[in-house]
């Protein structure tokens, strides 16, 4: 399966410009990760490479701020492993999304629902979990 996706990214031209661009973001991205501190470069990702630019993503801004505290060392490296860049931009990524849900409905007990569950419990044995669970939702249940 491997080689019919090599074999289609590679047919085009525009998709091969395409496939060498992914390919060099992702060594410049072993090498980013190898010049850094491993707890800073979990939090950084290569974004693109274009005119000697090369922008890092970042998950804070505190991890923004030490890499650009960083940026002479990381030029330097860059240019000891064959990549030779200009600058470094570095920018704040947007926090993962959290996917939206509507908080659950609440829900009301009548005060008779209440009395009538509670008899039903008390007529269980005293080691039943449906009783606990029953007088637990009594507790718990708004008027």
């Amino acid at each position: 399966m491997s080689r019919l996706i090599q074999r289609f990214l590679g047919s085009g031209e525009a998709l091969a410009r395409l496939q060498d661009h992914a390919a060099r973001l992702r060594r410049l991205q072993g090498t980013l990760e190898a010049a850094l501190p491993a707890a800073l470069a979990e939090q950084c990702r290569v974004a693109n490479c274009k005119d000697g630019t090369l922008v890092v993503s970042t998950r804070n801004g505190a991890t923004a701020v030490r890499l650009k505290q960083m940026l002479p060392s990381l030029l330097e490296h860059f240019a000891r492993t064959g990549h030779v860049l200009d600058t470094i931009k570095v920018k704040v990524g947007t926090p993962e999304q959290v996917e939206w849900r509507a908080p659950p409905p609440e829900r009301h007990i009548s005060a008779t629902a209440k009395q009538g569950l509670s008899a039903f419990a008390e007529s269980l044995p005293a080691d039943s979990p449906l009783r606990e669970a029953l007088e637990r939702l009594v507790r718990r249940g708004r008027e």
